[in-house]
């Protein structure tokens, strides 16, 4: 059963939650960091990308930057900023993106589901992006960025949620830079607070959808602070618990997540098409494709579009190797093109649906030989995959809209009052 908790969050002040909600860290390169806060230096992304603070070739992963964010947060928790509630409470996150809205409670997870199977993975994670989140969580005694977690749909938590957006007012709502319409209300009636914990502990599985990284760091935060106080109080700290947005399954979409290669291995254009059609039927085409159901795969070679169908040979029922995703690299990206790892290999790039076919076009006609659009990863093989224990190939799925930084933070200093 899962352990899902109120907790008294830092939350922006009204006037200025607009300017101060940031899209997540990790979707900006360094240079577009920096850009984003030249031109709103209130944005939360200075104190998530505290290296914006220093000269641009400074080292980001000096002490001195994680030292920069926790000052710049105390600060803003000092000076009415930030407020904090009073009450543990539970927020509700209505986000709503080309006509279709997406609702989640926000909470605290435990890293005890997470170390215990409950709250589950479907993806690898890299040591080293793992090492920056925990050095800015652990200075900063502060979780300051929401892991994305989705659940089966249940229809008492819908219900409860519906009922709190119809009766009461939002404390916040507002577009935000990407287009995204946000609101939020608070949960703090104690009886409303405590059907929410009760329901959760009903729920088997939770599945992580976004923010892998975020959530091995915070996990290892947390280990590494009941280190410190040799055990003693475990389950009773606030860094047992790490900051998460909750969504039912229904509500979700995952985009198709495209792949551009920068050359054909030695191939030539006719040799490449010659050996993908002894697994693919291929047509051409006169303009994008966007592929329309499961097996089927758009690809961008030589300033033409091409329609791929993977062959009955190809295609399996396993978890893991049936996506769609894995199909590709195990029979071209592998097999043809030589790119055995995709999470180390220079030859390979990953471009988010949200970006459009048009940019596969852009990064080929500018440097890559070939892009291949995908048909998204559906909600229920990210649950299959999970359930059975295993990990999916990287970079298989694409959330949109993104969970905003700043909005909530989970103060990770002492003990659960």
């Amino acid at each position: 059963m899962a352990d899902i908790r109120p907790f008294r969050a830092f939350r922006p002040n009204t006037n200025i939650v607009k300017k101060k909600a940031a899209l997540p860290y990790d979707v900006f390169s360094r240079e577009e960091a920096f850009e984003a806060v030249k031109n709103n230096p209130d944005s939360f992304l200075a104190i998530d990308r505290p290296e914006t603070g220093f000269p641009k070739d400074y080292d980001m992963y000096a002490p001195e930057v994680y030292e920069k964010a926790r000052d710049m947060l105390k600060k803003q928790m000092e000076d009415g900023s930030f407020i904090q509630d009073e009450e543990k409470c539970f927020y509700i996150y209505e986000q709503v993106f080309k006509e279709r809205s997406q609702t989640g409670i926000v909470a605290c997870a435990s890293i005890d589901d997470y170390l215990g199977g409950i709250i589950k993975k479907h993806e690898n994670t890299r040591a080293d992006k793992e090492e920056d989140r925990i050095k800015h969580v652990y200075t900063c005694d502060a979780q300051t960025g929401p892991i994305f977690l989705c659940y089966r749909k249940n229809r008492l938590i819908s219900e409860l949620v519906s009922k709190v957006k119809e009766v009461d007012e939002p404390v916040y709502d507002f577009e935000s830079e990407d287009g995204v319409h946000n609101k939020v209300w608070v949960i703090s009636d104690e009886d409303e607070v405590n059907t929410i914990s009760r329901i959760f502990t009903s729920i088997n599985s939770i599945y992580i959808a976004d923010g892998h990284h975020r959530c091995a760091s915070a996990v290892k935060v947390g280990l590494k602070k009941r280190e410190e106080n040799e055990g003693k109080i475990r389950g009773k700290l606030k860094s047992d618990y790490f900051l998460s947005v909750l969504f039912p399954d229904d509500e979700l979409e995952i985009m198709d997540y495209n792949r551009i290669v920068k050359d054909l291995n030695g191939l030539s254009v006719s040799d490449f098409l010659k050996t993908v059609s002894e697994k693919f039927d291929i047509d051409r085409e006169n303009e994008a494709v966007k592929p329309d159901h499961k097996g089927q795969f758009g690809m961008y070679l030589d300033g033409v579009w091409y329609r791929l169908e993977a062959k009955d040979s190809v295609k399996k029922d396993d978890a893991v190797e049936g996506l769609d995703v894995s199909v590709l690299q195990n029979e071209i990206l592998s097999k043809v093109l030589g790119i055995d790892d995709p999470k180390t290999d220079k030859r390979i790039d990953f471009i988010g649906g949200i970006r459009g076919l048009s940019e596969i076009e852009r990064r080929c006609q500018n440097g890559y030989a070939v892009g291949f659009s995908m048909y998204p990863t559906s909600i229920g093989e990210l649950f299959r995959v999970a359930d059975s224990g295993r990990l999916m190939p990287p970079k298989s799925t694409w959330f949109e809209p993104k969970l905003l930084s700043g909005l909530f933070i989970h103060d990770i200093c002492g003990t659960i009052i």
